[in-house]
């Protein structure tokens, strides 16, 4: 049995453990309400834009440009592939960061000619411990997520895939799904297939929209803020899941270590009585041997 001082230290070490894991349960607790709060107030904008952006394609079916994707393309491997990989700058959120990692892995297998942007600081050392080349790392927190982040973002992409240095783009994000559920989302961002947003039905009425200068000229201006507010929204979305990932895996650290604290407890109090037994005894062995003495 383990010594009484061995099991104290350790109940004083798992005490000292819990009430970290406990802190970041509530600092994190703190951090999902702002970021749920913001994700209310991104998820209007998030799908009216989506909205907006569909019936805006609607009108274009003639329009010729390199942002959409011509109907009945077939899938290429030598595609030139270019993956945003959002992930956190911080550890011990259970398996969020696994999750996205696993992901990117998986695609960039699937592909040659792969590009990566990642965002995150935890992501740049994975990809930089697996010796996986990046194009480009951004320099900057994934907390609390900004517009204009997402717009230096989009831009990088954008820039390329209009150079013709990338055939696709796509980002590859944690969606929140509920208080507890999360799953890894890729959306593709560019080029757009008009058959994803032509989902109308035949009783909405149909507006009659022209376009000045020129339908091209338009979707090309409106690409730019579609490509950069899914990007936003996808920031938010990560840093939502993000938070309650941690906050999952600390209230079961802390329970864990609640439980290892009642079986040391019931360990301590075990081993205490089987030290105050064997004094007892070599008490009562004592008294017995001085009175056969004083006999003698």
């Amino acid at each position: 049995m383990a010594d009484t001082k061995e099991i104290q230290k350790r109940m004083k070490s798992i005490q000292d453990t819990m009430k970290i894991t406990n802190a970041m349960y509530m600092i994190s607790s703190s951090k999902l309400r702002g970021a749920k709060k913001k994700l209310e107030e991104t998820e209007p904008y998030f799908f009216l834009l989506q909205r907006t952006f569909s019936r805006f394609l609607r009108h274009i079916p003639e329009a010729v440009t390199h942002y959409v994707e011509p109907p009945d393309v077939k899938e290429d491997v030598e595609k030139r592939h270019g993956y945003i990989v959002i992930t956190a700058d911080k550890g011990l959120a259970g398996a969020y960061n696994h999750n996205v990692f696993k992901m990117a892995h998986e695609l960039l297998n699937a592909g040659k000619n792969n590009r990566l942007f990642v965002v995150g600081e935890l992501g740049r050392q994975y990809f930089a411990k697996e010796k996986v080349e990046v194009d480009t790392q951004f320099h900057y927190t994934v907390q609390n997520p900004t517009f204009s982040r997402a717009r230096t973002i989009a831009e990088r992409v954008l820039s390329l895939y209009e150079s013709g240095e990338l055939d696709e783009v796509s980002i590859i994000y944690t969606k929140l799904e509920n208080a507890i559920t999360m799953e890894v989302e890729v959306l593709r961002l560019l080029p757009l297939k008009l058959e994803d947003f032509h989902t109308v039905s035949a009783d909405i009425y149909q507006e009659s929209w022209t376009a000045y200068p020129s339908w091209n000229h338009v979707i090309n201006h409106m690409v730019k803020n579609y490509v950069s507010g899914i990007i936003y929204g996808s920031l938010v979305e990560s840093y939502a899941s993000e938070q309650t990932s941690r906050m999952t895996a600390m209230e079961a650290a802390t329970k864990s270590a609640k439980d290892m604290m009642q079986m040391l407890s019931i360990e301590y109090n075990r081993s205490r009585q089987a030290m105050i037994t064997q004094e007892l005894t070599e008490v009562i062995s004592g008294a017995k041997a001085q009175k056969r003495k004083k006999r003698s």
